[in-house]
């Protein structure tokens, strides 16, 4: 397996259909979440969206934001996904640290705060994160803010 990180200008058009399309089959009908994925940031110039390759196929994706797009004092990973066959195997392990490996090479003075769904709060414990807010509902789904690095209470 590979790990990847391209900007929006380096997606080719198959590919960006790919990660929407695991997007929404996971976020929009799985968990049966309706929300605007479409928000721009996939855009921002320097957003990265990493996959972590299996062969051809996508076992495992997030999106990396810069300090200011998502939060004004941190950079950010969300839209953390596993497609159903790649579930179980460790794959959101390696595609978080490869994020936050990411966030620290562009932006190593800047901590990591996320938006992570509540139950998944030991797993983002496991790779530093501590609790930032109290659990609040986001798109119908308990959510908590968490933040990995030196500011992290």
């Amino acid at each position: 397996m590979t790990l990847q990180s391209l900007t929006f200008s380096e997606l080719t058009t198959d590919l960006l259909y790919q990660i929407l399309q695991l997007r929404m089959e996971v976020f929009v009908v799985e968990q049966a979440c309706y929300y605007q994925d479409a928000d721009g940031l996939d855009k921002h110039p320097e957003t990265q969206h990493v996959i972590l390759w299996d062969d051809n196929q996508i076992a495992a994706y997030a999106r990396v934001l810069a300090p200011g797009t998502s939060y004004d004092n941190y950079s950010s990973i969300g839209r953390i996904l596993n497609p159903m066959a790649y579930r179980g195997k460790g794959l959101g392990h390696k595609i978080v640290a490869g994020s936050i490996a990411l966030c620290e090479k562009h932006w190593p003075d800047v901590d990591i705060k996320i938006s992570a769904q509540a139950h998944l709060q030991a797993f983002y414990n496991s790779h530093g994160f501590v609790v930032a807010t109290e659990i609040y509902l986001e798109d119908g789904i308990e959510h908590i803010g968490m933040i990995r690095g030196g500011n992290a209470q």
